[in-house]
């Protein structure tokens, strides 16, 4: 187990009327190993409701999840211990996330605070878009240091109603927050305090319809790529990180024209090497693969490969960039490629971990 990466997973055990079944167990961590590509199941806990995100401390030993539970009107962000000598998830503690169908969270760089985004459905309640919790020494969470609330509409009447903040992540300098939010069409920047407390910076605008889902970070800083769920296209941005600012690139379909009607793009990712993306396409069923020009960020097609399964809500890398998983959502299976680290292509292994409903992965070394 020492040389094996860890593989971390949550899904879905409580029915939502968005979502087809709930078949999960809740959060389970898996060992795989890259050179035989042996998965061995280490632990799971059902202790835990609808965890639908989940972030991964770089050494595994902790891990925060999300509960995203339509009927509440705020959702609950749970901190665990793993021990990998004994293979055992321990509870620490949750906090509640001031706002509904938390979505999305990630690690601070420097290991101090937890940044929560709630997408929201409704009105009432604290109705929170972001939350900031710091980390306390036994890697529990402290109550919410501070929240901002987002307001707007998009031109989709049904899915852009109003804010929907879909995930928060810190860029590579480290200090500012990117809040993809699917229901104004915005990228909206943050400074994140010491104490922190999130000041606004900055507001970029998307295509309108746009619905930007998740985002990805190129290792070298200078440029942001954002998948959009609505209108199925994955745009590359330049940061100015003083200001927060992006300005748009380039956007490319994520799917073939044919395909766009039924198709809502999800999750983004990007090689160690910062030269291919990879985004899930749910209803056309798979990864697209894009190049990226290291010097303009401009993209190109490189694929769209078969997903494994159907419904590829969440993808990740390991870290080495040899491998890509799928959780294919609606297969109950996370499908395991090979990646070509020289054409950026994938290739199915035909190795997959049975998993019910699985909604999101994570792997560290």
């Amino acid at each position: 187990m020492r040389n094996a990466c860890l593989v971390f997973v949550g899904s879905l055990n409580r029915e939502a009327p968005y979502f087809q079944g709930a078949r999960g167990v809740g959060l389970g961590v898996y060992s795989f190993d890259e050179e035989t590509l042996e998965t061995r199941k280490l632990t799971e806990t059902g202790d835990i409701d609808n965890p639908t995100f989940l972030s991964v401390t770089p050494d595994g030993s902790h891990v925060y999840a999300n509960s995203e539970v339509l009927t509440w009107r705020e959702g609950v962000v749970s901190a665990y211990r793993f021990d990998r000598q004994t293979a055992a998830l321990s509870y620490i503690n949750k906090q509640p996330t001031l706002g509904s169908i938390t979505a999305h969270n990630t690690i601070t760089r420097d290991g101090t605070k937890l940044l929560v985004a709630n997408y929201g459905i409704g009105e009432g309640g604290p109705d929170r878009s972001v939350v900031v919790y710091g980390l306390s020494e036994d890697g529990g969470l402290t109550a919410p240091l501070s929240s901002v609330a987002h307001t707007g509409t998009g031109p989709d009447t049904t899915r852009q109603e109003r804010s929907h903040a879909h995930s928060v992540t810190e860029t590579i300098a480290g200090g500012v927050a990117i809040v993809a939010d699917l229901g104004i069409d915005r990228l909206v920047s943050y400074r994140i305090g010491r104490d922190g407390s999130l000041t606004r910076l900055a507001e970029s605008v998307l295509a309108p319809g746009a619905g930007p889902h998740h985002v990805a970070l190129h290792p070298g800083g200078r440029f942001v790529f954002v998948m959009n769920e609505l209108d199925s296209t994955v745009a590359s941005l330049a940061l100015d990180d003083p200001s927060g600012r992006l300005s748009v690139i380039d956007t490319k379909p994520a799917v073939p024209e044919q395909a766009r009607d039924g198709n809502h793009c999800a999750d983004i990712q990007i090689s160690p090497d910062g030269r291919f993306l990879y985004g899930s396409n749910r209803g056309h069923d798979s990864v697209a693969v894009f190049s990226v020009d290291q010097q303009t960020g401009t993209l190109a097609l490189v694929d769209y490969a078969p997903c494994g399964g159907a419904t590829p809500r969440n993808l990740a890398l390991t870290p080495s960039g040899g491998h890509l998983f799928s959780a294919n959502q609606n297969a109950d299976r996370i499908s395991i490629f090979a990646r070509d680290a020289a054409t950026g292509r994938l290739a199915d292994t035909g190795r997959y971990i049975d998993v019910g409903t699985p909604m999101c992965v994570k792997i560290v070394r």
